[in-house]
């Protein structure tokens, strides 16, 4: 007989909740479990590694920065390295970004038939900033997703909040969530049976949660097939104003009659959602024939790669053909890009964005597509949250960045949601850890930075209004002289 599947536990709450402090409990704790922690981050840098406490769990970590996007993919692909480990894992948590929906994370233990048997979603757990919740309940529909789906609610900092208040909140979240099991802590302080291995998490509850639960979503939104013969073809992505009465760049009909072919989906991406309008992610992938089992499956191999890092391709370029992700860099969301068929058959290209795609033989003759697809592809970040990420090498004054974070903090600290950074001060050879929710900072030195370590100042703030140029500024001045 197989093992029994192994539990995962989904660590999910908005930003600031606690979650990296409840995982460096339980990674610390002296439970002689064997724990594989995955993490997300939302961030132009990464620093969520650099703040969990490195044991003997293994820590992997998915970077691409947009979890609606990218999570089926990542998962997949890393819940496969695990698999293939000699000594038996005990139990994966799952970290995600604080402004992760965490259905489609959950989505990717029922949808996938390898996944089901190896993994068993074990519980959601949601942590709830006491302090500050009530300043995302109103306006950011990932916190409230969040209360929704959990199977537990740690409301944590209860300390941090009067007594009556903290009885309102509770309520209210049982207003949200009727069955969910809800824990006042403080700094995340909970008993390891309360949150890993619960057998917490209920399907039919999930699908009532919302409905489309087990529809799966998609990295990309568009797949067109086409029948090329060998030679070096060229997709054109988007349109360019200045040849705007070329018969060339606009006059060639789709399958479906149009002449730009816009396909109806409902994602939602405004300029803060993370995306560069100026990038498109493609795949352009063989497959054997275009019946539904090979559509299919290479279907769900693009879903893989679509969650590995990038080739870039700047205009002119050519694409890497055969199921590997390439990020276009578009002009004005226009550009042109060579690709290369060395063998005649039929080749599947999948966009991640809603743009007008042309596809010429090498004589310059328009090929239209014999199938396509559109996928479901829901992207739900509040689109005027946003990172600003800071890497700088040097030294740091101590007096001179805590004048500069509090005046910040004083003066935007309703703007900003999230804070957290690895620095370097003159004087020591420690690490000053550094974190913080709105007005609310907190920083210490830990351990001492190691000889292999890269000794790079790393900062991120997540928020609203965020002024990347006088925060790059303000922080750089902090310098030592």
């Amino acid at each position: 007989m197989s093992a029994a599947p192994i539990p995962v536990t989904v660590l999910t709450g908005f930003l600031g909740a606690g979650k990296t402090t409840l995982l460096n409990r339980i990674l610390t704790e002296q439970h002689g479990r064997k724990i594989a922690v995955i993490e997300n981050e939302f961030g132009e840098v990464g620093v969520d590694n650099q703040l969990v406490i490195q044991g003997d769990e293994e820590i992997l970590e998915m970077n691409n920065g947009c979890i609606c996007c990218t999570v089926r993919g990542d998962l997949i692909r890393i819940l496969g390295r695990l698999m293939k480990r000699k000594d038996r894992l005990d139990a994966i948590l799952i970290e995600t970004t604080g402004l992760a929906n965490p259905a489609p994370v959950a989505q990717t233990f029922f949808t996938d038939p390898e996944m089901r048997e190896q993994f068993r979603l074990d519980a959601i757990v949601t942590l709830v900033d006491a302090k500050h919740i009530h300043l995302h309940l109103e306006d950011s529909p990932e916190a409230l997703k969040q209360i929704a789906f959990a199977d537990v609610v740690l409301l944590n900092k209860s300390d941090l909040v009067a007594p009556a208040e903290l009885d309102a909140l509770e309520q209210r979240i049982r207003r949200i969530n009727a069955v969910a099991k809800v824990h006042r802590t403080q700094n995340a302080a909970i008993a390891l049976d309360r949150v890993i291995d619960i057998a917490g998490f209920s399907l039919d509850r999930a699908v009532e949660v919302d409905p489309q639960f087990l529809e799966l979503e998609y990295p990309f939104e568009w797949a067109g097939g086409y029948e090329l013969q060998p030679g070096v073809h060229e997709i054109e992505i988007g349109h360019d104003p200045e040849e705007a009465g070329d018969a060339h760049a606009h006059g060639h009909a789709h399958a479906d009659g149009g002449h730009h072919h816009h396909h109806g989906h409902d994602h939602e991406c405004g300029p803060d959602c993370g995306h560069n309008h100026n990038e498109l992610d493609v795949v352009v992938a063989p497959v054997p024939s275009f019946t539904d089992a090979d559509l299919n499956a290479t279907i769900n191999r693009t879903v893989e790669a679509f969650s590995d890092w990038e080739a870039i391709r700047l205009p002119g370029e050519s694409l890497e053909v055969g199921g590997k992700l390439n990020r276009l860099k578009l002009r004005n969301e226009y550009g042109k890009f060579k690709v290369p068929i060395t063998t005649a058959g039929r080749y599947l290209i999948f966009t991640a964005h809603d743009v007008p795609t042309h596809f010429y033989l090498p004589g310059g003759q328009f090929t239209k597509y014999s199938w396509d697809r559109t996928f479901r592809h829901e992207h739900s970040h509040d689109e005027a949250v946003s990172s600003v990420g800071i890497r700088v090498p040097g030294d740091l004054d101590g007096k001179k960045l805590n004048d500069w974070i509090s005046k910040l903090l004083a003066d935007k600290g309703g703007d900003i949601y999230r804070m957290k950074g690895v620095l370097c001060v003159k004087g020591t050879n420690k690490r000053l850890v550094f974190q913080g929710v709105h007005m609310l900072f907190d920083a210490k030195f830990d351990r001492e930075w190691r000889g292999d370590e890269d000794r790079t100042n790393t900062l991120v703030f997540i928020g609203k209004n965020l002024d990347r140029a006088a925060l790059t500024e303000g922080f750089k001045a902090c310098l030592a002289g």
